[in-house]
């Protein structure tokens, strides 16, 4: 499981290990989030509406599920069962509140979060991405503040300072973990 405020980089940071490392499978999430320009369906996230969320989450489906940003995220039980079925590393991106609700179901999970290197930086990050205007991205950093008082929760944190340096970090993370359960 990784986690971070929104902005630090996660995605960019996972997207390169996952394209090093065939055992890893990123189980890809449902939002009621509206696509941004460069995401795609099915790769990003599974785009649905609230009615379609909230029917699959009233018929069990999903693992664990959030609202964050005022958009509901869910991971779908089905999907990760599919993975781990295959003898694949899963890897889930989610935000703090659904990996401490998953971590407590799955405490053999690995959890990792990762830090942005400061505040300031966090703030340059997410306004230089442009997906959201400036009220979004202030509320994205007050939720910044909360979710970052968190971190001490995860196994592992990871400053996200060089794109290059975080990846490696997380891939020796994996190296770790999957040398201890062999």
């Amino acid at each position: 499981m990784i986690t971070a405020p929104s902005g630090t980089g996660k995605t960019t940071v996972y997207r390169k290990v996952l394209e090093r490392n065939p055992r890893l499978v990123f189980s890809v999430s449902y939002t009621t989030r509206s696509k941004r320009k460069n995401e795609t369906e099915g790769v990003d996230y599974f785009f649905i509406d609230q009615v379609t969320f909230r029917r699959m989450k009233e018929r069990g489906e999903f693992l664990e599920w959030a609202v964050v940003h005022n958009d509901l995220y869910g991971t779908e039980k089905k999907q990760v069962e599919k993975i781990l079925s295959k003898g694949k590393i899963c890897v889930l991106d989610l935000d703090v509140q659904g990996a401490l609700n998953l971590k407590s179901q799955y405490p053999h999970a690995v959890t990792v979060f990762i830090k942005p290197p400061s505040m300031e930086e966090l703030s340059r990050r997410l306004k230089k991405r442009g997906t959201e205007d400036e009220g979004v991205v202030q509320v994205r950093l007050r939720n910044a503040e909360k979710e970052l008082a968190y971190a001490s929760d995860f196994q592992y944190i990871i400053v996200n300072d060089v794109v290059e340096n975080a990846v490696k970090k997380l891939e020796e993370v994996i190296e770790i973990e999957t040398r201890k359960r062999e």
